[in-house]
């Protein structure tokens, strides 16, 4: 597969991947934090506006729980996992050489500090703070910014996976021909 410019997902672009995860966290982060911003401003305690027909709106939700408000008695706890999953990823972007997996980490690491922040600084108190929700499409639960960063994220990574690309921009098939290769050398 290849990216914009000819280079492969998995060749290394003199720190490319790390600057490209760097630029999409922090524009997660600031488009999240903007756009809830906007809703508690002009949204919140007031009716949904409809955009399309009665299917998708705009409507200003706190959400206290994980996806789809499960959980809402554990907002500390998945306060804590928010910043394990933050730091964890903080750890593996410095092995970072992938631009698939740049994109990916920076999605997700963006839509996990947009939703921390919230649980961090809103009421009723840190770490149980609401997470500010605003989205909604038919059935589905309501969602914001973050969330569509974390998911598309995530599917990223179970894209990378699949292919076996690893965080260091490797195949699996190719790791393992190298290691192969290596006992046979030695063998001889």
């Amino acid at each position: 597969m290849q990216a914009a410019g000819g280079a492969t997902l998995t060749e290394k672009k003199s720190g490319r991947p790390i600057v490209l995860f760097a630029v999409i966290a922090v524009l997660a982060i600031g488009i999240d934090q903007l756009t809830k911003a906007l809703v508690v401003a002009y949204l919140e305690n007031r009716p949904p506006i409809w955009l399309i027909g009665d299917l998708v709106s705009l409507q200003a939700t706190r959400n206290t729980g994980a996806a789809f408000s499960l959980g809402q008695t554990y907002t500390v706890l998945l306060s804590l996992f928010a910043i394990g999953v933050i730091v964890y990823i903080i750890r593996t972007a410095r092995r970072l050489n992938s631009i698939g997996w740049a994109v990916a980490l920076g999605l997700i690491l963006g839509g996990a500090a947009g939703n921390l922040s919230d649980r961090i600084f809103r009421a009723p108190a840190p770490l149980q703070g609401g997470v500010v929700d605003f989205f909604s499409v038919g059935w589905f639960p309501v969602f914001n910014v973050a969330d569509s960063c974390l998911c598309v994220g995530v599917a990223i990574v179970v894209l990378l996976v699949f292919r076996g690309i690893g965080v260091d921009g490797k195949r699996a098939a190719d790791q393992r021909t190298s290691a192969e290769k290596s006992v046979s050398d030695s063998s001889s």
